[in-house]
């Protein structure tokens, strides 16, 4: 990356990254509408659906594992390019197989190829300068782009060709998604050393960064574990089908509005307050689902509680760029994600209990979100040096 940039070129490369990135949670946010897919289409079992979930989110994690390893001794646009193609032949390839473990294999790989174009979007948007900014984009451009997937797919594909159909589809946009690898650059920019040469960062994570992506995890734990049970909580509500179907198409229309309200605040706000503002409607949009008893109180405190816990994604997300200056931790985001996304439902389905009911589920959830608040507070402050 060049060190010269024009801000024509930073918005061409935020754009660029956004569009990479998005290629990697495509399978992640129309997960539910593809396994739904898929048991139609082949009847398979729940126990089945539930364990191709599994494999590709084991696929995901590998690869944001193996990121930081390799992601900065690669051509970042042939990796682009390599990873876009996989990606979508993987999906085109498992609209044609027919037996179950090759369904398996197809999924692993997509979630393996999908998660390198999410680590590498987020290592070329580290570079910017503004942190809340790039990865306010980046959440919004991909959020916008699943919106527009989600609301196309069970319409127009799923309804007349089932998995097969909404799998090209998505091979599709992910070849065009794929042609961002014209606007990443090729590789890091270089850092600067005190004699004024310029050698790539080596060494360990900085403490502060495993800190930064333990506090992540922990607040998506209980979030993502009520995201999980978000339907069920509005089924037992009473919450007709139609009126279900609204709550999440407005759901994630207003994650992306979040996302770039995000970006365009930028670091304006100091980083208590911004916790604090988040927090405020996190806990506003649980106690509305805590108290619902139909459907407008129920789909405020979703709407709420989705706008409030983007907000923190990217506040967190900026923050875990900023603690390492080598880039390898912003790599591991995806990561915190993925073992936020296999612990979390878990453990809230757990909590549910036999008879449905959503309280404890409720507060796991509000217990996770006061993390990033009481780490902030709670971290030591450096006290000047005296000469």
């Amino acid at each position: 990356m060049s060190a010269a940039t024009t801000p024509r070129s930073l918005v061409t490369l935020m754009l660029a990254a956004s569009l990479a990135s998005t290629i990697g949670g495509l399978p992640f946010n129309t997960l539910p509408v593809l396994l739904g897919s898929l048991a139609d289409s082949f009847g398979l079992a729940p126990a089945d659906v539930g364990l191709l979930g599994s494999v590709c989110f084991a696929g995901y994690l590998l690869g944001t594992l193996g990121a930081p390893i390799w992601m900065n001794r690669l051509n970042w646009r042939w990796l682009t390019a390599i990873s876009a193609g996989a990606t979508a032949a993987c999906f085109a390839l498992s609209a044609q197989v027919q037996a179950l473990q090759a369904m398996y294999v197809m999924w692993a790989a997509i979630g393996f190829f999908a998660s390198t174009m999410t680590c590498l979007g987020m290592r070329v948007l580290v570079e910017l300068p503004h942190k809340e900014r790039a990865f306010g984009v980046r959440q919004g451009v991909e959020l916008s782009v699943t919106a527009a997937a989600l609301f196309a797919l069970p319409p127009l594909v799923i309804a007349h060709y089932r998995y097969p159909g909404a799998a090209l589809a998505l091979a599709a946009l992910v070849v065009l998604l794929g042609l961002s690898a014209w606007g990443v650059p090729s590789g890091p920019r270089p850092a600067a050393d005190p004699t004024g040469t310029t050698t790539p960062p080596q060494g360990r994570m900085p403490a502060a960064a495993w800190m930064a992506l333990a506090v992540f995890w922990l607040f998506l734990v209980g979030n993502i574990g009520l995201w999980a049970f978000l339907e069920r909580i509005g089924a037992s509500l009473k919450v007709g089908a139609g009126e279900m179907g609204l709550v999440f198409a407005v759901l994630k229309l207003l994650g992306s509005v979040a996302a770039f309200f995000v970006a365009a605040l930028g670091a304006r706000v100091a980083a208590g307050i911004a916790w604090a503002l988040t927090l405020a409607g996190l806990t506003g949009g649980i106690a509305l689902l805590a108290t619902a008893q139909g459907f407008v109180p129920y789909a405020a405190g979703a709407w709420l509680w989705e706008f409030a816990f983007t907000c923190g994604c990217v506040l967190q997300t900026a923050h875990i760029a900023r603690s390492d200056a080598s880039g390898r931790a912003v790599v591991l985001v995806p990561a915190a994600f993925a073992l936020g996304s296999m612990v979390g439902p878990g453990l809230a389905g757990r909590l549910m209990g036999a008879d449905g009911g959503h309280g404890q589920v409720l507060l796991l959830a509000l217990l996770s979100s006061c993390v990033p608040i009481a780490a902030h507070w709670l971290r030591p402050v450096r006290r000047p040096q005296i000469a």
